[in-house]
């Protein structure tokens, strides 16, 4: 298994945050953001890591993360020139990934939560989790039927169907990158993440799992100051 931290983007909805910096070097509590993913990639197992990046930053990252060594890991950078859709990934990262399963996880998505038992046990076609929150027309939202299987995940929606959304986190076999190659643009000119998810879901091979550990997509004000504040309770608990 192979990791691949999606950090691009402009962070347009931190601003003026992010007019000299990309949102995934912010701060959250004392550390930068990415390391946060970093940790959640490492904990699970996976050591052989690419990162993408945008172009005007990319010193900023080799500063500071380097090799991975310190992290006990393997890091590869590559180029995304501009924002193409978290599907996008794949193809950015296709020599990467070569013939092995990956796992993809938003450079600006944090979780308190160990993911080395389903990681560790994925064999092929797609696995996605999904977690209750109050504000699913921010995400890619799931439906399920009355057995609770999903049937479709919709990107987005005014009118949300289940308040069940896709958080930052898409593990798939090495079929993804044709997968991916074989998406059309949607009308934001940009190849989505939630049609390459109903792409393995139609073909019943894509798995759903439901949970309900601490997410938090920092990609607004709101959700960075959230998740920063939870960070500093959490090391003054451990302080003591």
């Amino acid at each position: 298994m192979k990791g691949i931290i999606l950090a691009g983007g402009k962070g347009t909805r931190l601003r003026p945050l992010t007019i000299i910096t990309c949102k995934q070097l912010l701060p959250v509590y004392d550390k930068p953001m990415i390391y946060y993913p970093i940790n959640t990639l490492v904990t699970s197992g996976i050591k052989d890591i690419l990162i993408i990046i945008a172009p005007e930053y990319s010193g900023h990252f080799l500063n500071l993360l380097g090799s991975g060594k310190e992290f006990g890991a393997r890091f590869s950078y590559a180029i995304q020139d501009e924002p193409r859709g978290l599907a996008d990934a794949f193809i950015v990262g296709e020599d990467f990934i070569d013939n092995d399963n990956v796992t993809l996880i938003l450079g600006d998505n944090i979780f308190e939560k160990d993911f080395s038992t389903e990681i560790g046990s994925f064999k092929s076609g797609g696995m996605v989790f999904a977690k209750k929150v109050s504000d699913p027309e921010r995400f890619g939202v799931v439906e399920f039927d009355k057995k609770m299987k999903a049937t479709k995940i919709v990107e987005k929606p005014k009118d949300p169907k289940s308040d069940y959304a896709v958080v930052g986190l898409y593990v798939y076999d090495k079929n993804v990158v044709k997968n991916a190659k074989n998406l059309k643009p949607s009308d934001r000119r940009e190849i989505e993440i939630t049609d390459l998810n109903n792409l393995y879901l139609k073909e019943d091979n894509l798995k759903v799992n439901i949970f309900d550990g601490i997410w938090e997509d920092a990609g607004d004000f709101d959700s960075l100051l959230r998740v920063s504040n939870y960070m500093a309770g959490k090391a003054a608990r451990i302080k003591g």
